[in-house]
């Protein structure tokens, strides 16, 4: 067993990480009666902590790459995509340009509530593999979470965040009608 001023798994970027993380899940999982502005605002003060966050994970070597899992069912994210796509309504889609796409030069449709969704997975899986707390999950859930950021949501966060400011600050989002609140979740 590492001692834990030596566990790289327990270092402080890591649980500055996971508790950034949980903040995010633990948003996304108590929507009811959250309004898209409430909504917005959450994300454009957590996405760029979140992405800070991630570029500070330390590199990990996973002895036991078995102990990795996933946990976020495709009920439960699907669940949450259509509880944010219902209340960002025609404003949920945007373009992008993809770098990770065949054509980086083409514009891709977005879409807020699938990214903010795919985050919600990432962190979730991380959080849950990590809880394990043996240092075989702990070491696959740090490694999964920084390769995840490099390939997977530290893209989303980086593709959401103009749109998320474009309607915070750019329109007049008291007179849109997504100013309803989700419900479910």
């Amino acid at each position: 067993m590492n001692h834990p001023s030596t566990d790289i798994t327990l270092h402080k970027s890591v649980l500055e990480m996971l508790t950034v993380a949980n903040e995010y899940c633990y948003y996304f999982e108590h929507l009811a009666k959250k309004t898209h502005n409430e909504i917005l605002e959450f994300v454009s003060r957590i996405g760029p902590l979140m992405y800070l966050k991630g570029s500070l994970l330390p590199d990990v070597e996973v002895e036991n790459p078995e102990a990795n899992e996933r946990f976020v069912t495709p009920e439960e994210w699907e669940n949450l995509f259509y509880s944010l796509r219902e209340t960002f309504g025609k404003y949920d889609e945007f373009w992008i340009i993809d770098p990770q796409y065949i054509n980086e030069n083409e514009p891709l449709k977005a879409s807020l509530s699938e990214n903010l969704s795919d985050i919600y997975q990432d962190m979730k899986d991380f959080i849950l593999l990590y809880q394990r707390n043996t240092y075989a999950a702990r070491q696959n859930a740090v490694k999964e979470i920084k390769k995840l950021y490099a390939t997977h949501w530290g893209y989303r966060i980086t593709n959401i965040m103009a749109k998320v400011h474009h309607l915070l600050y750019e329109e007049d989002t008291d007179s849109l009608p997504f100013m309803q609140t989700l419900d479910t979740f």
